[in-house]
């Protein structure tokens, strides 16, 4: 396996959640008035430090698409994914954007109240 290239964008960022590797520049948000079933969700023109599963079809709230899985280069967690394609015609708007789920990213005003919940009791 080769060398690991990160994208590093300037200013303020949204990041992983587990591993805190930069993900998508405010600059690129579209929305957050998504939803899924993790809670909300966040629209992304471009998201960077990611790879991406294999195409599958998903009926959403808003439709049916080919969506791709889009998981952390670093840590491999599950983030959202990628509209491929719309199947109705009213949400094309959609296709090549991305979603990345509210709970599994942080921005800059997230950190000093981010929680680790990974302890175990005794």
């Amino acid at each position: 396996m080769g060398r690991l290239f990160l994208v590093h964008p300037e200013g303020k960022t949204y990041n992983c959640k587990f591993c805190d590797a930069k993900l998508g520049h405010v600059d690129s948000l579209v929305s957050k008035a998504l939803h899924c079933s993790s809670g909300r969700a966040y629209r992304f023109n471009k998201v960077v430090n990611i790879t991406f599963g294999e195409n599958e079809e998903r009926t959403l709230l808003s439709g049916t698409y080919t969506v791709k899985d889009i998981f952390c280069r670093i840590c491999g967690q599950i983030l959202g994914w990628k509209y491929e394609k719309s199947h109705e015609e009213s949400q094309k708007y959609n296709e090549g954007k991305f979603v990345l789920e509210r709970v599994k990213i942080i921005d800059d005003d997230d950190d000093e109240f981010y929680i680790d919940y990974s302890f175990k009791l005794k």
